[in-house]
Order: structure tokens, then C-alpha cells, then sequence
């Protein structure tokens, strides 16, 4: 029982982290826009992360049981994980670098579970789980987030260049506000879900274990014989994502929103919608995508089509290097900690 309940904590330490790590992802360019203040603008990601986490169910499930063999995985294995996501999410946070908390999460969880069954690959499911629903949206994602943002651009640049600038900038100060809280909706769909998805795994292991057998009756919830979301699991990681998120995120949130391009509140409008519609997407079909990576590259897509010169591609390498070493890197702490409990 420790160690469920000590995965339960990392789980919400996590998600906590997940939120204030992530809140850039949906205000960094109504901020950096000023068309909400930063105190309004987190509050507002806090509540449409809320909305967004009690839906759908999609993304837990392939988190919990489509990535890795559920006979494999102990309460540790599962403790091991969500550590080292958090351990990667807080480095990359310091570093103000906008890095993947999916990615993190699934690259702890595969590198715990490889640990736990002594280096046996196949614990991994490649075919079914992680090539299709992690590798392959790793990669078409962000270039989904930069064509089409730099393809919504320029639509808008097409059907706005005979209105003057100040209708412009006025239209979408108030437009930007509803895709900034779409944006949000979207991320805490997909995000929250991911967490919610771990701690089904723990209590699914602990009741196939025999954890639960002798506790008293009113912890009868705890018990969990199919993998099935329990309701109070969801309630408490979307609360926990939304305090977060009001916590704020300014290292991330000045990355994307001032350090990469200089943006106006036509072009958040575009980055976000074209963010919000990919993730949304996504979550329907369960995919655990990399939100820090579409709206990166949407605003990237956006900056390019406004000003190609005036994108900070240095910054844009950092981010990049980000992307590419958080699978690898998590998977290789959850590994070394899994192999460490184990010793010990």
C-alpha cells in the first residue's frame, strides 16, 4: 500500500508539474499578445484545462495499457515512471526549453517497464502501441502544426490585407480569446488525461496483485479488476492540472511567446486554432500527442508565413533538441530507477 499511495502522490506531483510546465502551451501568445493580462489569462487556462480533462477517456487507456505489457508492471514500475517524467520535466522547465510531458511520461514508462522485465523488448508494444500512437504523431504532428498554421496565415493574410490594421488587431484581440481557451480545452483533453491513465495502471496492478484485498471496506473504491477509469481518479488529476496550470509557467511562456517570433493577435488566433483542431483530434482517437510540439510549430508555421527572417531559429534548434532527446532520456531514467529499486 506504500508504494500505491507513493505513486499516487508522484502522479499528482507530476500532473502539478504538467500544469505549470504546460500552461505556455495554451496563453504563451495571448500573453505575449497582450490581449489577456498574465493573471487572466492563466486563470482562464486553468478552467478550460479543467473542462478538458473531465472528458473523454481515449488517451488514458493507451497510456495505461496500449503501450506496454500490464502483466509486466509492478507498483514500482509504475513509481519509477512518473518520476522520471517529473525529473525530465523539471530540468527542461529550469532551461526554459517547452519539452513534451506526454513524451516524458510514456519514455518513463517504457524504460521502467524494459527494466522490470530484465531487458525483454517485447514488454514493449511497438506494433500496436507506441510506432503508431507515440513515433508516427512524434513526427507528422509538428509538421502538421507548421503547415497548417503557416496555410491558415496565409489564408487570413489573403481575406484581411484590404481591412486596416487597427480592424484587424481589434477583430482579433476578442477572437483570440475564444482559440486561446479552445487551446486550453484541448490540452487538458489530451494532457490530463495521461496521469489519469498511470494511476488506472497502479490501481489495475495492485488489485491483480492482491494489494487491496485486506484493506477495509470503505477503500472498496481502490479495487480495480478491469482496466476502467474510476471517476474520482478523473476529478482528482483535473483538479490537480488546473491548480497547476494557475500556477503559471513564465520560463516557457517567455520561449514561446516572445523568444521565437513577435507576434500579434491575428497570428496567436492562427497558432491556437490550428493548435486546439490537431489535438482535438487527436484525443478522439486516443493518441497521446505532444501538445508543447503543435503549438511550437504552429507558431513557427504562423512566424514563417509573417516574417521568415524574423524567426529565432537558434531558439527553434534548442526547442527542437528538446523534442528529440525526451523519449530517450526519460526512457533512460525510468530505466536506471526501475533497475535501482529493484537492486534494492
Amino acid at each position: 500500500m506504500f508504494t500505491f499511495f507513493s505513486v499516487v502522490v508522484a502522479a499528482i506531483i507530476f500532473e502539478y508539474s504538467n500544469g505549470f510546465h504546460d500552461a505556455a502551451n495554451a496563453i504563451a501568445t495571448v500573453v505575449s499578445t497582450r490581449v489577456l493580462t498574465p493573471r487572466k489569462a492563466i486563470a482562464m487556462a486553468a478552467f478550460f484545462n479543467l473542462t478538458g480533462a473531465l472528458l473523454g477517456g481515449a488517451v488514458a487507456s493507451t497510456i495505461g495499457k496500449g503501450l506496454v505489457d500490464t502483466d509486466v508492471v509492478t507498483m514500482p514500475t509504475v513509481l519509477c515512471a512518473v518520476i522520471a517524467a517529473f525529473v525530465w520535466n523539471i530540468a527542461t522547465w529550469w532551461f526554459g526549453l517547452p519539452s513534451s510531458s506526454s513524451h516524458s511520461l510514456i519514455g518513463g514508462l517504457c524504460g521502467a517497464a524494459l527494466a522490470t522485465a530484465h531487458g525483454n523488448w517485447s514488454v514493449i508494444k511497438w506494433d500496436a502501441g507506441v510506432w503508431p500512437k507515440v513515433i508516427v504523431p512524434m513526427i507528422t504532428s509538428p509538421f502538421a502544426g507548421f503547415i497548417f498554421g503557416g496555410l491558415l496565415m496565409f489564408l487570413l493574410f489573403v481575406t484581411l490585407h484590404r481591412f486596416t490594421p487597427h480592424f484587424v488587431h481589434s477583430l482579433f484581440g476578442k477572437l483570440q480569446i475564444f482559440s486561446a481557451a479552445w487551446m486550453a480545452h484541448s490540452h487538458g483533453t489530451n494532457d490530463a488525461q495521461k496521469t489519469m491513465g498511470i494511476i488506472t495502471l497502479a490501481l489495475f496492478t495492485g488489485t491483480k496483485a492482491g494489494s487491496f484485498d485486506h484493506l477495509p471496506a470503505w477503500l472498496d473504491f481502490l479495487k480495480t479488476p478491469v482496466f476502467a477509469l474510476p471517476v474520482w481518479v478523473t476529478i482528482l488529476c483535473a483538479a490537480t492540472m488546473a491548480v497547476g496550470t494557475a500556477a503559471g509557467g513564465w520560463r516557457i511562456i517567455r520561449t514561446l511567446g516572445h523568444r521565437m517570433v513577435k507576434l500579434q493577435p491575428v497570428h496567436g488566433f492562427a497558432a491556437e486554432t490550428t493548435a486546439a483542431i490537431i489535438i482535438q483530434a487527436a484525443s478522439y482517437y486516443g493518441i497521446p500527442l505532444s501538445t508543447t510540439h503543435v503549438i511550437s510549430t504552429s507558431i513557427m508555421g504562423v512566424g514563417a508565413v509573417k516574417r521568415f527572417s524574423g524567426m529565432k531559429w537558434r531558439v527553434v534548434e534548442r526547442i527542437i533538441w528538446a523534442w528529440l532527446f525526451t523519449l530517450p532520456a526519460s526512457g533512460l531514467i525510468g530505466y536506471a530507477l526501475a533497475r535501482a529499486a529493484a537492486a534494492l
